[in-house]
This record gives C-alpha cells, structure tokens and sequence, in this order.
C-alpha cells in the first residue's frame, strides 16, 4: 500500500513498546507488529459500538483474517510511544480491506493491509458481508453517528433496559435479580443509548428524590465497550433531564470502582463507603446551576 499521512485515519490506538516485544538489537520484532495491529483492530470494533461477539451472533456470522501483509520503514524500540491508525479502505461482496499505519511520533515505522472475509462461523465458508454491517463502516469511515440516544418512561424503554441490566447487574456482578427492578421503574425517567443495530449498550434511570433532588440509578453500559464515553453520554443526559425540571442536585449511589467516572463529571463524595446489593458504594451528589446562574 502507499504510505499514508496521518491525517487518513480516523481511528486510532495508541500503545508503549515493552521489553518482552524486543530482541537482541534492541529493537520490536517484526511479527509484533501484527499483534500490535490485531489489538488495534479489536479497539476500532469497539469505536463502531459495536460489542463483537452479540454483533456477530445477531448478524449471523463472523469475520477471518485472509491476507495480511507489512512493509517496514524504520524500527520501534523499547518504551517508544506507537499510534497505530486503522481504515476501513473498501468493502467488496465478502471482502474487507483494512489500510494501517503505525507511526513513532510523525515517523512512520509500518503500514499494513489486512484483508477480512466474512463467513459462516460453523463452516468458514465466505458469505457476504450483511447490509448493516457495510452501513456501520461506511458511517464511522465518514464521520457520521453511531449511537441514538432515547428518553423517556419504562413502557417505552423498558424492554431494552432490562436487557442491558441483566447482562451487568446479575449476569456479570450477581446481583440478585429482585435488587435490579424495582417499582420505581414505573415513574422514572429512562435513558438508553444503542448501536446500529438496535443494541441497547448504555443505560440509567432518573428518579425524583427528594424535593429538588435527582437521584440517577442503574447506570449500566456493555462489559466490552467500557472505556468509550457511553456512559458519560447517558448520564449527562439524565442531568440535563434533571435540570429542565427544576431540580437543583443530583446525587447517586456509585460502585466504588466507578468514583473516578463521577468525579472527573463534576460528582463530589458525600458519606462514607456502605454496602449495598452485596456491593461497595459510595453517595455522590453534583449541585446544578440554572442557565441564569
């Protein structure tokens, strides 16, 4: 392929070369490249919002590797600092080409083809690749959404939330199932972010707490897609629900491994640490200024 400035790529992967991935000469062995490149492949799945394995079982299929081919251009060494870039070049009827590069700083050190090919996971045998499918990367290559967000009350979101909530809450952290719904789901407002293909991967709850106190809730977004601003966009959707009703604090009861998300939005800690569904939490509250203030 032809070497590719860094303003081709949309997506990127950043990582730092360790003594394990360099040999006598001090310098990464060749095939870590590939590695390098696999890992950033599984990040860009991530940046379609698109968490693989429930993709790929709604889809009907999975993706192979087929061809992969690097050409070197200068050497990484140990505690180099690499950005990888990643494009969707095109997509034929079962094919997909990918174009990377791996840059040290502005120097460009490899770039790579990667050809896929979408199959029948039981036999690996080509088929083509599904129209969604083509329409997710066609919209992340041009910079379109990938996500909708929705609002409003259980009758409507219901279904999508307790999808998402028993894949986290009692699948993964294994609390009880009669601690995830509750009564107050009926009156809440509800906020649930999916993907395009209509996979709820992000959702909470609002609730009326007290007399111009919010209390947001049953924050729960896909194992695989922590880390991609889901989340962040969910609760600051409650927040704003919040704040066009009146309301002049928001606090919640957040998972202790989950205090550093709160507080880089703003949340401070209220109380001490206390146990609740079997889990550690602690109260966090975020004050809300109206638009004149």
């Amino acid at each position: 392929m032809s070497i590719s400035p860094r303003s081709d790529f949309r997506f990127w992967h950043r990582l730092r070369v360790r003594w394990a991935e360099v040999d006598m000469q001090k310098i990464v062995f060749n095939a870590h490249y590939l590695m390098y490149l696999d890992t950033a492949m599984a990040d860009y799945w991530r940046a379609l919002a698109l968490p693989y394995e429930a993709a790929m079982h709604q889809l009907g299929g999975d993706v192979f590797v087929k061809k992969a081919s690097v050409e070197y251009h200068a050497s990484a060494r140990y505690d180099d600092q690499l950005d990888i870039g990643l494009r969707c070049a095109r997509i034929g009827n079962s094919s997909m080409v990918f174009e990377g590069a791996i840059f040290r700083g502005d120097a460009l050190v490899v770039t790579a083809e990667l050809v896929y090919v979408y199959a029948d996971p039981a036999t690996q045998l080509s088929q083509p690749v599904p129209p969604a499918l083509r329409a997710i990367f066609e919209a992340f290559e041009g910079g379109r959404a990938l996500t909708t967000l929705l609002v409003g009350d259980w009758e409507t979101l219901g279904q999508q939330s307790t999808a998402l909530r028993q894949d986290v809450f009692v699948q993964e952290q294994g609390i009880g199932a009669h601690l995830v719904w509750d009564a107050d789901d009926a009156g809440a407002v509800h906020a649930v972010l999916c993907n395009r293909l209509s996979q709820p991967i992000a959702t909470g709850r609002l609730l009326q707490h007290a007399l111009g106190v919010a209390r947001i809730g049953r924050m729960a977004v896909n194992r695989g897609l922590r880390g991609s601003q889901l989340g962040r966009e969910v609760l600051l959707a409650l927040i704003e629900t919040a704040r066009a009703r009146g309301d002049t604090e928001v606090m919640l009861h957040a998972q202790t491994g989950a205090e550093g998300f709160y507080r880089r939005l703003g949340f401070a800690v209220r109380g001490q640490v206390f146990q609740e569904a079997g889990v550690q939490h602690i109260e966090m509250v975020l004050p809300l200024l109206s638009e004149a203030e």
